[in-house]
């Protein structure tokens, strides 16, 4: 005879659950199993309670059992308030209690058999029932503090959105010095020669007004009254110096 080797089955439930008293409380449990879900699945929900004067505080005990198809619960301290409301095939094994008591503060346990995957860890969710004014001021609580965390992340936001421009802003301006200084220094610079040129030129030129060569007739005095003996033009350039 053969025999086919078990896997593990995973089980999942809620880590903690708060419910008003009186109300109805929702204890979720899913599982994962390699083999199809059959009649031959099975779940069973166990309940220790976390009062010492209670007789189930050291032992949990069978407060619903499921297989075949049927939910069966267990002590009459559950038995009218004890209800499933999973879906075995889709792998869902959820209960509810209503309404919830005091007493109801513990431990439940959920634990599921899917043949031949049965070995596996129960999933275990904590239960607090309690008052209206506390159940009313833990959500008050939650709220706040979610409030309070998006705000947070809209103005971790909003200063990196702030950050970033201004790095953005300067490293623009940074690159504007920088090529104007590269096209500055690469320009040919025309106008200095130009000014040289100008500076010379005045440095050789008068600073009055210019004035051509000037023109003196050389006269004959040989002392003759009627003699008049022009003489060659000699041309003398006058130059005047700053």
């Amino acid at each position: 005879m053969v025999t086919r080797p078990t896997s593990a089955i995973e089980i999942h439930a809620d880590p903690e659950v708060i419910v008003q008293n009186g109300t109805t409380g929702i204890l979720r449990c899913t599982f994962r199993s390699s083999e199809v879900v059959s009649s031959a699945t099975t779940v069973t929900w166990n309940f220790q309670s976390s009062h010492p004067d209670s007789q189930y505080y050291k032992s949990p005990y069978v407060i619903f059992y499921f297989t075949s198809g049927r939910g069966f619960p267990g002590s009459e301290e559950f038995k009218d308030r004890v209800q499933f409301i999973g879906d075995i095939n889709k792998r869902d094994v959820s209960i509810q209690l209503s309404p919830t008591y005091f007493s109801d503060n513990g431990t439940f346990f959920c634990d599921v058999k899917n043949p031949p995957d049965v070995m596996g860890t129960q999933a275990r969710t904590e239960l607090r029932v309690v008052l209206k004014e506390s159940y009313s001021q833990n959500n008050t609580t939650l709220i706040v503090a979610g409030v309070c965390g998006a705000l947070l992340v809209l103005v971790l936001i909003a200063v990196a959105a702030c950050i970033v421009m201004r790095v953005l802003h300067n490293r623009h301006d940074y690159e504007g010095c920088t090529s104007l200084e590269s096209v500055n220094s690469q320009a040919p610079q025309p106008r200095k020669k130009v000014e040289s040129r100008v500076e010379g030129s005045r440095s050789t030129s008068p600073s009055g007004p210019l004035q051509g060569p000037v023109i003196y007739a050389q006269l004959d005095h040989s002392g003759s009254k009627n003699s008049f003996h022009k003489m060659e033009p000699v041309v003398y350039a006058d130059i005047r110096k700053n």
